[in-house]
């Protein structure tokens, strides 16, 4: 159940944004919006100037990928209040082939949030300034944080220290996924990590003596 504070604020943006909000809920003492896509910046724009929000602060943008859902894709917002002390998450569904309204008007710093989101999970923005890639090479073909991006098949770039310039190779797995013990990636987890037997010495120590 919402505190009360938290209850009274979501109840000031759901009732000024009735059209625009399609739900609203609570999770570890945090307020979540979901929006309509085409809403986006008008929601944000009321977030950032209301007087009873004041969420001055973009903390960023980022993607989430359900491949089996229609629309597939999330868009997250975190927004920081430092007048109210308060975090809020807003979200809106998108699909690939539609852009979501860029909110590079409303925050400055969502220029380089989007750029990733584009580059990662290829979900466009429109009216976005300078929308490439940002992380990826420029040849790079594909989005790698969607959950079907082959782990093989493509290529990786780096720079070579012999040949003294930009190489592309294949993407090459070494070995299958494992589980690691924080001590060597070519051992299994051991039952006895280095430094434990002192402390069951010591137990065994005590014991001894009781």
């Amino acid at each position: 159940m919402m505190e009360q504070a938290l209850q009274d604020f979501c109840d000031h943006v759901t009732a000024a944004m009735s059209d625009h909000v399609l739900s609203s809920r609570e999770e570890k003492g945090e307020l979540i919006l979901t929006v309509n896509r085409d809403s986006i910046v008008r929601v944000l724009n009321f977030l950032r100037d209301d007087s009873g929000c004041r969420f001055k602060v973009l903390i960023d943008i980022c993607g989430v990928d359900f491949p089996d859902r229609d629309p597939r894709f999330e868009v997250v917002y975190q927004l920081l209040s430092p007048t109210q002390n308060q975090r809020l998450m807003v979200k809106v569904n998108a699909n690939a082939d539609t852009p979501v309204p860029s909110a590079t008007g409303i925050f400055s710093a969502a220029g380089w949030f989007e750029r990733e989101v584009w580059d990662m999970f290829g979900i466009s923005f429109s009216d976005h300034p300078d929308l490439r890639r940002i992380l990826t090479d420029y040849g790079f073909e594909g989005h790698p944080l969607r959950k079907d991006f082959p782990l093989t098949g493509y290529v990786e770039v780096r720079y070579d220290d012999e040949q003294k310039r930009v190489v592309y190779e294949p993407v090459k797995l070494t070995q299958e996924f494992r589980s690691f013990d924080f001590l060597s990636p070519w051992e299994g987890v051991q039952e006895l990590l280095p430094g434990d037997e002192k402390a069951e010495n010591g137990e065994d120590a005590e014991a001894g003596e009781s």
